[in-house]
């Protein structure tokens, strides 16, 4: 009898264990990423933001939010997420010529990803403003 108890009481607690109640984050971007596209550092100030929503049942804490590398810097909430309220991460570019590739490492307390860390990426170009040599621009006119 005792046997047959402790057997039910424990698969009752795996049950509940495994069920992952808690806080939960899902991400709108599609694949976590980010594409800025094709942009000019002239006409465009490098920041955009990822939105998540926190679906589970506990309130979401955004502990750390940490880039690859120094010209990119995201910025995390100070408050906890509620349940089924959204945040953002703010990530700024410093929108430096050529291709961007780069990640955000995310550590939380949600229950949902492994460790409670998650991966975001952004991707794209930065296309530098092409200079017009003022010594052509005359020579043009003239010889027109």
């Amino acid at each position: 009898m005792k046997r047959t108890l402790f057997l039910a009481v424990f698969m009752v607690f795996s049950i509940v264990g495994f069920s992952q109640s808690g806080p939960k984050i899902e991400f709108m971007a599609k694949d976590n990423t980010i594409d800025y596209g094709t942009v000019s550092k002239e006409s465009d100030n490098g920041i955009r933001s990822f939105e998540f929503k926190n679906t589970g049942d506990a309130p979401l804490k955004i502990i750390n939010v940490q880039s690859t590398c120094g010209c990119t810097v995201p910025s995390k909430p100070t408050e906890d997420i509620m349940p089924g309220k959204t945040g953002k991460i703010d990530v700024k570019y410093n929108m430096n010529p050529g291709a961007i590739r780069k990640t955000i490492t995310v550590e939380s307390n949600a229950v949902n990803v492994e460790g409670g860390k998650i991966a975001l990426k952004i991707k794209g170009e930065v296309i530098a403003k092409k200079e017009v040599n003022l010594m052509e621009k005359k020579k043009s006119i003239i010889e027109k």
